[in-house]
């Protein structure tokens, strides 16, 4: 017999990824009881099936691949990786796919849990059907903010239903070495994939649609992380497509894949890294005149559109604008803090960079692509700012002629592109590609969301030998 129950909170947040969590936490600060509903584990995708555990398998091999261009390291590091220390390491990154200590963290910010699988029943209701078979029913006095996130998209390849394909869950999460890997697509997950796995001793095979690597990147970024992944190892096969799959010889047997040109190819596993799609499908959208399984389209202050009474919110990956973790808690913290002065009748900031509007996800987006060599790139890139119309300078740097790359390794190869905004004289869009760039997006975040005047950015003094020299050698660049 299932058991009913009913609560009233004045948040309910369906989704507990580190976005929902981020956004239950901010409404609890604002003063709103909140409660946060998971199906699965608290910390989400991001957690145990993407950041985490996907830069934990690679940060062995970028720093192998760093210490390998000094003098005085290359000899100590020109052996294989120890897998098994390296996989141990991503289980420990991933708390053993327990979340435990998330528990104890939503307990010490006061939002209460409940796990299940939420569904919208109506407005500002939801269900809760628990792993006990019964059912709890919730209402909001005030908000009800969708964090679902995404899920992999899978193309519809004749045979895929039968080989049991990789997506990025399996391939952050396995537990041994495939001897042969193939991975499909050539954005961010699928470069990241193939850097980690060739590492640890598969033979990568990349299978990409496209005539290039990170399509919405820089042409440059793509062509730099092919030429490193080609340097490892990695056959990469440019404008392919997949048009059938089998697995012989049953569950352990090896994937056979034929191609668009007629070709064959055999792998242990295949991945499939092919895009996301929102998880709505099974969220109840139907019972507030939405679509299940589409994007959910929202203003600045994360109000979905379309929703009479402006009491739904959906915050992260789900509204598609940013699919990032960083973003999506961005998004959160806002989100968050709407709901909470919405419920108090105070006045929205929410004009453009104002406290209640998400402005950087429009013009702001900071990402870093963990391959040897790093891309990292913020705001504009080239091609959208043509697209937009916008008047552009576009300047270029060689990394490899500035002094902290002298420093950072021999042969360093790396580019360094800035777009000025002729028109207002600041910075619209960075990109970098190359050894340690990473930890320039920062600087480049606050050029492009601060709106720097270019003239005062000239007074940003950078430290000298270091990769952060390349911002004086841009701006001398600009200057002509």
């Amino acid at each position: 017999m299932t058991n009913e129950t009913t609560r009233t909170y004045d948040v309910i947040v369906i989704g507990a990824g580190p976005v929902g969590e981020n956004v239950a936490e901010r409404a609890r600060a604002a003063g709103l009881s909140t409660v946060i509903v998971e199906r699965e584990l608290l910390g989400g995708e991001c957690s145990f099936w993407a950041c985490d555990p996907s830069k934990a398998l690679l940060r062995p091999v970028v720093a192998r691949a760093d210490a390998s261009r000094v003098p005085g390291l290359n000899p100590a590091v020109a052996g294989p990786l120890d897998v098994e220390a390296v996989l141990a390491h991503r289980d420990r990154m991933s708390s053993y796919w327990k979340d435990e200590d998330q528990v104890d963290w939503l307990d010490s910010v006061s939002v209460d849990l409940i796990r299940g699988h939420g569904r919208l029943t109506g407005p500002k209701q939801v269900a809760v059907q628990t792993p006990e078979g019964n059912t709890v029913r919730l209402t909001a006095r005030h908000a009800v903010a969708v964090s679902t996130g995404t899920r992999a998209a899978l193309p519809p390849i004749p045979g895929l239903d039968t080989v049991r394909p990789w997506t990025s869950r399996e391939a952050t999460s396995a537990a041994k070495v495939p001897g042969r890997l193939a991975v499909v697509g050539g954005g961010v997950v699928a470069v990241e994939m193939a850097t980690a796995w060739q590492a640890l001793g598969s033979q990568v095979t990349m299978l990409v649609l496209e005539d290039g690597l990170l399509q919405r990147m820089e042409p440059f970024a793509g062509e730099l992380v092919t030429d490193g992944l080609r340097e490892a190892g990695v056959d990469i096969r440019f404008n392919t497509t997949v048009t059938s799959l089998t697995r012989e010889g049953g569950e352990a047997g090896e994937v056979r894949i034929t191609l668009s040109d007629g070709g064959l190819l055999a792998a242990d596993e295949i991945l499939l890294a092919t895009g996301r799609a929102p998880q709505t499908g099974d969220v109840g959208l139907e019972t507030v005149g939405l679509t299940p399984g589409d994007w959910l389209t929202v203003d600045d202050t994360f109000r979905v559109t379309g929703v009479d009474g402006g009491w739904l919110y959906a915050v992260g990956d789900v509204n598609r604008r940013a699919l990032m973790t960083h973003q999506g808690k961005y998004q959160a913290r806002i989100a968050g803090t709407v709901i909470g002065a919405r419920a108090k009748g105070e006045p929205l900031d929410d004009a453009p960079w104002g406290a209640h509007a998400a402005t950087a996800d429009h013009t702001a987006v900071p990402q870093v692509v963990f391959t040897t060599p790093e891309v990292a790139s913020v705001g504009l890139t080239s091609h959208e700012a043509e697209r937009s119309g916008r008047r552009v300078e576009v300047v270029d740097y060689d990394l490899a002629r500035v002094a902290g790359a002298h420093q950072y390794g021999e042969d360093y190869r790396g580019q360094a592109r800035m777009l000025v905004d002729t028109d207002r004289n600041t910075v619209v869009g960075v990109t970098f590609a190359g050894p340690g760039v990473g930890e320039l997006v920062h600087s480049a975040t606050i050029a492009v969301a601060g709106e720097v005047p270019l003239d005062r950015l000239w007074h940003a003094v950078p430290a000298f030998p270091t990769l952060g020299e390349v911002w004086l050698r841009l701006l001398e660049t600009h200057r002509g």
